[in-house]
């Protein structure tokens, strides 16, 4: 999953956590939560909205996807009490400027 690759990596380069094998057990067990998160909303937009125009559910899917996964990178990911030198202001340096953390 996107999501969990860009937690674990905004992990590493801010150099969150205890080490590697803790940080992975956190994201191994959110994983199922995540997906099953996601896959309700789908199955939901799929059911309600994906009968009478599937193009729109597809859509609607798509950008609730792109907002979940900002949203889980920049909730689970960047930790704004966490004391980090190696990233000013605790977002990495390969972050894009123009999204808000």
């Amino acid at each position: 999953m996107v999501s969990l690759t860009a937690v674990g990596r905004v992990w590493a380069a801010c150099d969150i956590g205890i080490n590697a094998a803790a940080d992975s057990l956190t994201l191994l067990f959110l994983a199922p939560l995540i997906w099953i998160a996601t896959a309700v909303v789908w199955v939901v937009l799929y059911g309600t909205l994906g009968r009478r125009r599937p193009g729109t559910a597809l859509l609607a899917g798509a950008v609730f996807t792109v907002w979940f996964t900002w949203f889980l990178v920049t909730w689970l990911g960047i930790v704004e009490s966490y004391p980090d030198p190696v990233c000013p202001g605790n977002v990495p340096p390969w972050w894009p400027n123009h999204l808000p953390t």
